[in-house]
């Protein structure tokens, strides 16, 4: 049975934040043209509903889909989600796990996404959130 995760992680100055609360069993890193230059790892929701964010962003939409949010004073990658709803009528979204505690997360397992050719996930290998740090 999985467990309700509560994290909450900022920018290195603090004015843009987020909240997750929901089933955290993993982190994704991904190789994409922009996830490879940022560095994130990944935790996926619904934006109100799983994830809640707070304070001004400036974004980057790359392609018709997605938008990158940081903050306009330090610069934190801190979420993207996509421009679009779901049929739903929920929107899906990331948070970046890097501003959050290591502490809280240092146990999660590692997913990898090719998001650069295959688009598809990656076998799980044994490396967890913790090896990522150095």
């Amino acid at each position: 049975m999985s467990e309700t995760t509560h994290l909450q992680g900022s920018c290195h100055c603090g004015k843009v934040s987020w909240t997750f609360t929901g089933t955290l069993e993993s982190a994704t890193a991904c190789n994409c043209t922009s996830c490879r230059r940022w560095g994130g790892l990944w935790a996926y929701g619904s934006e109100h509903e799983e994830i809640v964010v707070a304070g001004p962003t400036q974004t980057y939409v790359r392609g018709p889909n997605l938008e990158y949010h940081f903050c306009p004073a330090c610069a934190g990658v801190a979420f993207w989600r996509l421009l679009r709803t779901t049929e739903d009528g929920k929107r899906p979204m990331a948070v970046n796990l890097r501003m959050t505690d290591p502490a809280h997360i240092e146990h999660l397992p590692i997913d990898h996404f090719d998001g650069l050719q295959s688009f598809e996930d990656q076998p799980r290998d044994e490396r967890c959130v913790r090896d990522m740090w150095f």
